[in-house]
């Protein structure tokens, strides 16, 4: 059985076929996960989960991304569990214990999101040597942090944050402290701390490189990201 067409929200199932017609290989869950494609599920809205909706929203598809949660469900769980997501407005939120679970019928993933991973597969870009990164680059503030890579850290980052101890030891990716902002909060360096992410708290490297080529708060930082990525063979 193949499929031709993609439904803008589309079933495991579906995702697996399409892309095997396009790359003419086997797809499964665990190498969609693995490849670093998002699944989400839809939320309706119900008053235990009120705080994931903005005003006037009743329904939306929340993503799974907690790097534990992927996992589990690359290791072939039969459910979904959902501990960590975005809400309404795509703001990272914890969820409270033991968090959201829903069967593994209702994931999906997003055509767009299918459609550039087949792309990539086709056709890699080629890899330039980045220049140096520019010197105006000052560092990402906490918010901007957790909005970029909060969902996949394998740790309480916005309690890393909030100590401003540097996370991997010393300054780690610490920045400099953020002038406009309170006497705890700093600025952090995305590059140094999505290879610390990587090193001390084992994120995988396909979900940092996501995060680099699709969160607008990281644009900047390509040129930096891709030299480091270069020098480390990666």
């Amino acid at each position: 059985m193949t499929l031709t067409t993609l439904p803008d929200r589309a079933t495991t199932q579906e995702t697996c076929l399409w892309l095997a017609a396009q790359t003419n290989s086997p797809w499964t869950l665990a190498r969609l996960l693995e490849q670093g494609l998002t699944p989400y599920v839809w939320l309706d809205f119900v008053d235990q989960l009120a705080e994931l909706f903005a005003e006037g929203i009743t329904g939306y598809a929340a993503p799974v991304v907690f790097i534990d949660d992927i996992q589990r469900l690359a290791a072939g769980s039969d459910d979904v569990l959902i501990r960590f997501t975005h809400d309404s407005e795509r703001i990272a939120i914890q969820l409270k214990a033991p968090g959201l679970r829903r069967p593994l019928a209702d994931l999906r993933f997003f055509r767009r999101d299918i459609a550039q991973l087949a792309q990539d597969l086709l056709n890699p870009a080629p890899v330039d040597i980045a220049p140096p990164p520019k010197a105006s680059l000052k560092g990402l503030t906490a918010e901007e942090v957790l909005n970029a890579f909060g969902g996949i850290a394998r740790m309480d980052l916005a309690k890393a944050l909030a100590g401003a101890a540097g996370i991997f030891g010393d300054d780690g990716a610490r920045v400099r402290k953020n002038s406009r902002a309170g006497k705890n909060s700093y600025l952090w360096n995305p590059v140094t701390l999505a290879f610390g992410l990587n090193d001390a708290h084992r994120v995988p490297m396909p979900h940092l490189k996501k995060a680099f080529a699709t969160q607008p708060v990281l644009k900047e930082w390509q040129d930096a990201w891709q030299e480091s990525l270069s020098l480390l063979g990666e």
